[in-house]
C-alpha cells in the first residue's frame, strides 16, 4: 500500500490573500474557497495542490518545509516576486548559493532557483 501526494497546507493568518497571492505566484487557479479553507492547484483537476487555513498566531520561527521555484529566467522572477510583496530574507544561506531565498507576504520562506 502507498500513498499518493494531494497537497500541502499552509497556516495563514489571512487564507484568502495568501491563496490568491501564490495563485498568482505560480499561474494556479482557486479551486475551492471557504471561510475555513482556500485551495489553489494548476487546475482543476491537477495536483499537487496547496491549501491555506486559518491559524490564529503569526508564525515564530524558519519554516521546516518551504517550496523551491524553478523559474526560465531567476532574476526576472525575483523582480516579479517582490514587485508582488514577495521580501528578501537571510535563513543563513552563503552568499555563494545559487538560490535567492525570499518570504512570501505572512513571511513563509521559499526559494527561487536558477534555471536548470
Amino acid at each position: 500500500m502507498s500513498s499518493t501526494w494531494a497537497r500541502v497546507t499552509v497556516d495563514a493568518g489571512d487564507p484568502a490573500r495568501l491563496a490568491h497571492w501564490w495563485a498568482e505566484a505560480l499561474g494556479y487557479r482557486v479551486v475551492t474557497e471557504t471561510p475555513d479553507a482556500v485551495e489553489i492547484r494548476p487546475s482543476l483537476a491537477g495536483a499537487p495542490g496547496l491549501v491555506f487555513v486559518p491559524v490564529p498566531d503569526d508564525r515564530k520561527v524558519k519554516n521546516r518545509l518551504h517550496l523551491d521555484l524553478r523559474p526560465s529566467d531567476q532574476e526576472a522572477e525575483v523582480e516579479r516576486l517582490v514587485d508582488m510583496g514577495a521580501r528578501h530574507v537571510d535563513v543563513g544561506q552563503d552568499e555563494e548559493v545559487g538560490w535567492v531565498v525570499l518570504a512570501d507576504p505572512e513571511g513563509n520562506e521559499f526559494c527561487v532557483l536558477p534555471a536548470a
